[in-house]
């Protein structure tokens, strides 16, 4: 900093946790700033003051409000800092408005709600803003708004204190408007208001909201929009008629949006939902519907539903899906990609797959598979229709982490879909077409009995950074272990790896083989009843380098995990500062106060189990 600072216009120190507040004060010789991003730094109020204060080019910052921020202790300088900056994001651990009031001249506010109901005391907190912190926000240059609460009465509290101002007066330049809200989120007077303002007012680009503000009502027929780019209608319950009709205007031209999520619509391809069960076949003409109008999609979450295809040639999902040649990222229920017309033609005695259950199974009449493409799999042509994607995600429609946010961890998961029973090594084999593949996950893939698969992808997809795998083959054996050491041999670009899957014996082999994973930064197991061997792990870290968290909730005693932590950080944390290490029983009780502790990078980006294509509008923030 004191040799270039002046030259530095833009400065993103997210995540670094691990730097004290003095260190941070040497932004303050980087006088050109521009943007500016601080999340997940160590920062007061007072220190924050200091830094913004000298600071007057900013007009971009990101930040975290903390328990003990005091906006009385920002100085006049730093409001006038504050004043000029046209582009605020802020993580909020206390119910607070942050800055918020200081930015008069907003156009782009993204605000992170993570506080939790209860202090680390047991106390119950309240989402009420202390006394002398309800200055008005300034919303009225505001163009973008968006919120993200983690779950919690408390976080909704606080949400709809910001809300109450724009329900007075919505922006007339809105065009982005987006809450994403887990559980339910109910409809106040207000809201409905500022609902209400916007359908008069604004015509939207991008657009997301809490699906009991959508179910039910006629919202989507008012709503006007102008050159959409981003739409998220997560786990409402829009039929596909609703989305053509309301938002599509009947299948007319949408070739500007770019990124869809409709993960957790499990009526969004059928024509209506009232007499409807999940599981009954999709439209297949809503969805070419969607793929014609939707023809430049980048980003599609089809996630968390039952899309099951007819028996009728040529609509099946994944052929009207390779249409969309330029999508980048890709999340696709497992049983929305198996071959109907090819489990059809199949002998009985091949499909017959014992469920997948807890427990020692006996795995009947499967022959043993072989890297041949199969002629008709219908998978296989999709993945080598979009040789560009760099994101793909097949989750099982009722797959569920066993390791939750802010809730003890689940012991028992449902089975698996009836059609997703016929997927597995072959269809992780074909996924080693996409040359450009950069993060994949794969969760509750019934069928898995060798693992094969994974060692095509980690031979032919050399530019994987993110690998997720949860639940694979039968629960009660690791069937894939072999071919997963075989693939990680070759995985020499690989950054984040987590693995899901009980009875996991994370031992010498095991971490033999990923130490030839040179690139690994991350590492995350989750594992009910999982065994690790500790001279296994200690040599593992040793051996790589660029490891700096290690993070393991198996079925090791408390005594065990707690000693390996600290044999971990006391014998690699000097050398490595951001070294982040929890080792922790998975059903223990105290689970959930050792993950609050986690930074929010780790636990948003891999700790916890989610999907993640188009979760977000695409370059939301800088």
């Amino acid at each position: 900093m004191r040799d270039i600072g002046k030259e530095i216009y833009q400065l993103n120190m997210a995540g670094c946790y691990w730097l004290p507040s003095s260190s941070i004060d040497h932004i303050t010789r980087c006088k050109n700033l521009v943007k500016l991003n601080l999340s997940g730094c160590h920062l007061t109020s007072l220190h924050l003051s200091k830094t913004l204060s000298m600071l007057q080019h900013l007009r971009s910052l990101a930040i975290d409000v903390n328990p003990g921020f005091d906006a009385g202790q920002l100085s006049s300088e730093c409001k006038a800092t504050l004043s000029r900056v046209l582009e605020l994001k802020q993580t909020l651990y206390t119910p607070s408005y942050g800055v918020v009031p200081c930015c008069t001249s907003l156009e782009k506010l993204l605000l992170y709600f993570e506080i939790l109901d209860r202090s680390r005391e047991g106390f119950m907190l309240s989402g009420q803003l202390m006394v002398g912190e309800s200055n008005v926000p300034h919303y009225q240059n505001l163009r973008v708004f968006y919120a993200r609460l983690a779950p919690g009465y408390v976080n909704q509290e606080v949400v709809r204190l910001y809300l109450a101002v724009l329900s007075d007066r919505t922006p007339e330049n809105l065009h982005a408007f987006l809450i994403s809200a887990p559980g339910s989120f109910a409809e106040t007077g207000a809201t409905k208001n500022l609902l209400d303002s916007m359908a008069r007012n604004v015509r939207l680009d991008a657009l997301q909201l809490p699906k009991a503000w959508i179910n039910g009502s006629g919202l989507l027929q008012h709503l006007k929009f102008n050159n959409p780019f981003y739409f998220s209608f997560s786990r409402c319950t829009l039929s596909g008629g609703q989305l053509i009709q309301r938002v599509m205007n009947g299948g007319k031209d949408l070739k500007s949006l770019t990124s869809l999520n409709l993960s957790g619509c499990i009526h969004c391809l059928a024509p209506e939902s009232l007499f409807r069960k999940a599981e009954d076949d999709i439209d297949s003409s809503i969805l070419e519907s969607l793929v014609v109008s939707c023809c430049n999609l980048r980003h599609l979450n089809l996630s968390a539903a039952h899309h099951h295809s007819s028996k009728n040639i040529g609509n099946h999902l994944c052929q009207l899906l390779a249409r969309l040649k330029h999508l980048l990222s890709l999340a696709l229920p497992v049983c929305s990609i198996s071959d109907v017309a090819a489990n059809m033609e199949k002998p009985p005695m091949q499909s017959n797959v014992t469920p997948q259950t807890l427990g020692k199974k006996v795995w009947i009449g499967i022959q043993t598979y072989s890297n041949q493409k199969p002629q008709s799999s219908v998978f296989w042509a999709l993945m080598g229709s979009l040789p560009f994607l760099e994101n793909l995600e097949i989750i099982g429609s009722s797959f569920s982490s066993a390791m939750p946010r802010n809730e003890p961890a689940i012991r028992n998961s449902l089975p698996p879909c009836v059609r997703a029973q016929s997927v597995g090594d072959s269809e992780v084999a074909a996924i080693g077409q996409l040359t450009y593949l950069q993060s994949l996950t794969l969760a509750q893939l019934p069928n898995i009995l060798t693992g094969s698969g994974l060692v095509s992808i980690g031979l032919q997809c050399q530019h994987l950074r993110t690998l997720s795998l949860a639940n694979l083959g039968m629960m009660g054996n690791v069937v894939y272990m072999s071919a997963l050491m075989d693939m990680l041999k070759h995985c020499k670009c690989l950054r984040d790896l987590r693995l899901e899957q009980p009875y996991f014996s994370a031992g010498a082999q095991f971490f033999q083989a990923l130490s030839h994973c040179s690139s690994l930064q991350r590492l995350c197991i989750v594992s009910r009843s999982g065994t690790l061997q500790s001279d296994a792990v200690m040599s593992f870290m040793a051996n790589c380098l660029e490891v700096i968290m290690c993070h393991m909730f198996m079925g090791e005693s408390l005594t065990v995990c707690k000693n390996l932590q600290q044999s971990i950080v006391r014998s690699f944390q000097a050398d490595r500062p951001a070294l982040n290490v929890v080792i922790f029983p998975l059903l223990h009780e105290d689970l959930t106060e050792v993950i609050r502790d986690v930074p929010m990078r780790h636990l948003d980006e891999i700790t916890l189990f989610k999907s993640r294509v188009a979760e977000e509008p695409p370059n939301l923030w800088w």
